[in-house]
């Protein structure tokens, strides 16, 4: 099969990845709490749209198991690198751009935090590829 043709469809879902464990250092209390009003108000702006199908804090720590059979188990998770998933919310919008602009309205951005928006697809690309076979 031809590598540069996906051929899974997006859902009517998209998952935004918190990144940044550490947006907040530095900040003083009263500035902290002020955000995380602000941030809390945009969540429940969210679930009160009812677009909002789940979010959840995740911990600093984590394994990576890899290998066959898991054979290989490491750290996975590094909570100091910027790259580190700090949370997830799952939303049922249609586009790309819809869920791009509810990831611009987030109030940790001004602060460090970043925000990866992915479309949630049909089936895994392997099973896709499988189907698009048949």
């Amino acid at each position: 099969m031809n590598e540069s043709i996906n051929p899974q469809q997006p859902t009517n879902e998209h998952l935004l990845f918190i990144r940044g464990t550490h947006w907040n250092s530095g900040m003083s209390p009263a500035e902290l709490q002020r955000i995380m009003i602000d941030f809390y108000a945009w969540v429940e702006g969210l679930n009160t749209s009812g677009i909002l199908r789940g979010a959840q804090p995740l911990m600093e720590e984590g394994k990576l198991v890899s290998g066959a059979k898991g054979s290989t188990i490491t750290d996975g998770a590094f909570a100091e690198s910027k790259e580190a998933i700090a949370g997830y919310f799952l939303l049922a919008v249609d586009t790309m751009a819809a869920a791009i602009g509810i990831a611009k309205a987030c109030p940790i951005l001004a602060h460090g935090a970043q925000i990866e928006v992915r479309p949630i697809a049909d089936l895994c690309r392997p099973m896709a590829e499988v189907k698009a076979l048949s």
